[in-house]
């Protein structure tokens, strides 16, 4: 076993398990509707919506509320900022794992 692990700076954003399940899912589509993104996350509106705050104040996500049909819908988007910083916390994670002894 080597003296001492290569160590990697971890975005503690993007780590927490519900923003890093959000950002999987916003990264593989242009953008998504809220209530889409309660479904397919499982989390609560209010949990969605506090993790989707944060995200927002990291300058990950863009929140974006608009009616339709007079109907309120909120939109959600990563950033490129966002995209950015979750393509560099995957780069990260793996260059971590694979630097573990097998």
């Amino acid at each position: 076993m080597p003296d001492k692990l290569q160590t990697f700076e971890i975005d503690k954003v993007i780590h927490e398990p519900a923003r890093l399940l959000i950002l999987a899912y916003l990264s593989v589509v242009d953008g998504a509707d809220f209530l889409f993104m309660m479904n397919q996350t499982g989390l609560t509106r209010g949990n969605l919506s506090s993790h989707m705050s944060k995200l927002e104040d990291a300058g990950y996500v863009e929140i974006k509320k608009e009616f339709v049909d007079k109907i309120p819908r909120t939109l959600l988007k990563l950033t490129k900022e966002g995209r950015l910083a979750f393509a560099e916390y995957r780069s990260n994670m793996t260059q971590m794992l694979e630097s573990l002894p097998k």
